[in-house]
């Protein structure tokens, strides 16, 4: 078989979802005995001080026989943190006053009024 000819047996099905920074991909894929499995890969961009980026990539291999115990688990957390939350997304992404309201606060410079003056040739 060509190599050709397995890219296109490897990957049957595919979707992308992005997110912000993060970037999900979804891929149905072939075994070697052609039967099917999903593969989930979070990819998130991060930048360096001097400008250039990298990603780091993390891939999930979900099998048929895992299906309906993986989406049965699925659907109870989100269910639990929607319940819980709601849906309203909280983070500092989406609050324009983060920093302000959790700004760290400098310290208030203390006069020299309160201290005694000491000379050290009297001790």
């Amino acid at each position: 078989m060509r190599d050709n000819d397995m890219l296109e047996k490897e990957e049957i099905f595919s979707k992308v979802l992005r997110a912000g920074r993060r970037t999900y991909f979804f891929d149905v894929r072939a075994t070697k005995a052609d039967d099917y499995y999903i593969t989930i890969t979070e990819s998130k961009k991060f930048t360096e001080e001097d400008g250039s980026f990298h990603f780091k990539k993390h891939k999930i291999y979900l099998y048929k026989e895992d299906f309906a115990a993986f989406r049965s688990i699925l659907d109870e957390m989100t269910e639990y943190v929607l319940d819980s939350k709601g849906e309203e997304v909280i983070s500092e992404r989406h609050q324009k006053d983060f920093k302000k309201m959790f700004a760290e606060k400098t310290p208030e410079p203390v006069g020299t009024e309160s201290f005694t003056d000491v000379n050290f040739e009297d001790i």
